[in-house]
């Protein structure tokens, strides 16, 4: 072959050489047998089964549904200080919270003591004892009485004689035996007589004695005309006796007090700010330090006129019932006002709300003893160690108010068990 061929061959040659190299770089995605391809492809085959294996219908509300229980054994239920109670209504704008005393009602205390000067003779109440109204408390000695009663005899009497006389007269003049003057004579000293006795027995009624009392003086008795009986105006308890036997007592004196607590007054001090929402007839329920986890309930009856000028505070005056004689005098707690009429939202304690799986929920109990459910809640303002439920729970719903950071625990614990286990 000539040169000049042979050079023209090489540089054809060289030429389609990489022609031949691109194409079989294209054609090498479609024929690979590289192992990485093969690999990679594998493993997305494998993990797109156990997708397709993790969406069995109905699993995941099971699952969930499990979750949002709890079943206390009656072990746990012991052990366990759970509180149940239906969600209060009313929201936390309505809500006027400031500090409260307890007090007596001063229409329910009786100070008792003599309206003369008299020497104690028996205490026949002690303190803290139970009286009725007209039982008698004390006895005592008085000179300045027995002398009244005396002069109560006296024209007792003159009364009784007068009338004798008159009547005898108004019989003889009707026969025309006395004169018309001699019967006048009998009225007027029968008049006189009658307003002497009446005017004895008004004294001794000043002095304390009944109707009763006063006619049982005319009978007479062993008892001497000084002794007096002291005797309770109401029913109560005595609440405080300042006075024992050979004691001198005025008339000035009241040393044996009565009190009626089945009924007690809250003074509340409520901030200046507030005071516009206020009026009587609102709700107000009251705890005290003294008996926590109490709670007492009332209605307030007065707002004051005053503001104080140091602490800018108008007081309230609340009516609670005390039957079961809790609430003392001169206790101190905490006075809730409701300012509003409508109460739609429900009020729950903060402690009420967990937080389970980032969700709130509280806790409603099941059917069956020691059964829990967790309910997803929303949950709105908190004050005054109450939260509002915007939504989950409605006023009056009945849900653990007390303990519900156990349960909570409790489901937790059973959830990572439950993982555990798969």
């Amino acid at each position: 072959m000539p040169r000049t061929n042979r050079i023209c061959a090489w540089l054809l040659l060289a030429a389609l050489a990489p022609l031949g190299a691109c194409g079989q770089d294209a054609a090498a995605p479609a024929q690979s047998k590289d192992p990485r391809h093969t690999t990679e492809k594998a493993r997305q085959g494998d993990h797109g089964g156990h997708e397709e294996k993790g969406h069995e219908p109905g699993r995941e509300e099971k699952q969930a549904s499990r979750q949002d229980r709890v079943h206390l054994t009656k072990t746990q239920r012991q052990r366990l200080s759970l509180k149940i109670a239906s969600a209060e209504a009313g929201s936390t704008a309505a809500l006027v919270q400031a500090p409260a005393t307890v007090r007596f009602d001063a229409d329910r205390v009786a100070r008792v003591g003599p309206r003369l000067e008299a020497k104690v003779v028996e205490i026949t109440k002690d303190l803290g004892e139970k009286v009725r109204a007209g039982e008698t408390v004390a006895v005592l000695d008085s000179v300045q009485l027995g002398r009244a009663k005396a002069d109560y005899l006296t024209a007792a009497a003159r009364y009784e004689s007068a009338r004798a006389d008159y009547r005898r007269d108004q019989k003889l003049a009707g026969r025309q035996i006395v004169s018309e003057a001699e019967l006048l004579d009998s009225r007027v000293g029968y008049l006189q007589a009658k307003a002497e006795r009446d005017a004895a027995r008004a004294e001794l009624r000043l002095y304390g004695l009944d109707e009763s009392a006063i006619d049982a003086i005319a009978v007479g008795g062993e008892q001497p005309l000084s002794r007096y009986e002291l005797s309770a105006p109401m029913a109560g308890v005595i609440q405080r006796r300042d006075v024992m036997p050979g004691q001198t007592v005025s008339a000035d004196e009241t040393p044996i007090h009565i009190v009626n607590s089945e009924r007690m007054w809250v003074m509340v001090e409520v901030a200046e700010t507030d005071m516009p929402r206020l009026a009587p007839g609102q709700r107000m329920k009251l705890t005290v330090r003294a008996l926590p986890g109490r709670t007492f309930t009332g209605k307030t009856d007065w707002v004051s006129r005053d503001l104080d000028e140091q602490s800018r505070t108008v007081r309230v005056r609340a009516i609670v019932p005390n039957g079961d004689g809790l609430l003392r005098a001169g206790m101190f707690g905490t006075a809730r006002i409701h300012t509003e009429s409508e109460q739609r939202l429900a009020l729950v304690p903060v402690d009420a709300v967990q937080t389970v799986d980032g969700r709130q929920v509280v806790f409603v109990p099941g059917q069956e003893p020691g059964a829990f459910r967790a309910m997803p809640v929303r949950t709105g303002a908190e004050a005054d160690g109450r939260v509002e439920i915007l939504a989950g729970v409605e006023p009056g719903e009945r849900l653990v108010v007390s303990g519900a950071f156990d349960l909570m625990s409790a489901l937790t614990a059973s959830g990572r068990n439950a993982a555990h286990g798969h």
